[in-house]
């Protein structure tokens, strides 16, 4: 499993690199993307972080705390449908801070790491713990933090793409881990009841059970 989730990921993150680079992305930098409050930068910043961060992550200090799994990652944020919530303003204020540097250097610096990324996952071990630096003393295993950027990179992919008018760029094998990680979120979150009825009876989906992000 780990081979598949690592090169999900790499392929997912070259789909970022060659977005990110592209003519339409950097005319539409300080325009509104499709998610409100955020500009096509700030988006296209976020996106970047999901290739930055797994660098950062992997040369933070590891202290031995028990690794939170992907699914527990997701099931127990609060505030990700509330615009003004501490976790997406949070969110904002990161992405925007990456997009200062600006198409072309944003651009750059995540096709430098992607390419360090390709050859340093080969040689990390399927037990490899990575420092969750933004909520420190956290800790995940490597493969089960990036199946979360496998979320990230499908999820804002898609995003990036409608805001600049460019064709959908995400690997299906992405795509998959994502769909398989929000769902068993979902699960983890709402119970499996509430999710039979928001993917069978949505009449009952009164939760909006299959909504993790």
């Amino acid at each position: 499993m780990t081979n598949e989730i690592r090169k999900a990921y790499l392929l997912g993150a070259e789909r970022a690199v060659h977005l990110l680079a592209t003519e339409e992305v950097a005319r539409c930098w300080d325009k509104e993307s499709v998610l409100p409050g955020m500009t096509v930068g700030g988006l296209a910043g976020h996106l970047a972080r999901s290739v930055l961060q797994v660098e950062w992550f992997l040369d933070g200090e590891i202290v031995g705390a028990d690794p939170v799994s992907p699914v527990r990652y997701y099931a127990r944020l609060v505030g990700t449908s509330v615009p003004d919530s501490a976790l997406n303003v949070g969110v904002r204020a990161r992405s925007e801070e990456t997009a200062t540097a600006g198409p072309a250097a944003v651009a750059e610096q995540t096709r430098a790491a992607w390419q360090r990324l390709t050859q340093r996952l080969d040689r990390e071990p399927a037990d490899r713990r990575v420092a969750v630096l933004h909520r420190p003393g956290e800790e995940m295993l490597l493969d089960g933090y990036l199946q979360t950027r496998c979320v990230e990179l499908a999820v804002h992919l898609d995003d990036l793409v409608l805001s600049v008018g460019a064709p959908n760029q995400t690997p299906g094998t992405t795509l998959a881990i994502a769909v398989d990680v929000l769902v068993a979120a979902a699960r983890d979150r709402h119970g499996d009841q509430a999710v039979l009825h928001a993917l069978a009876r949505r009449e009952r989906d009164a939760d909006q059970s299959l909504r993790v992000l």
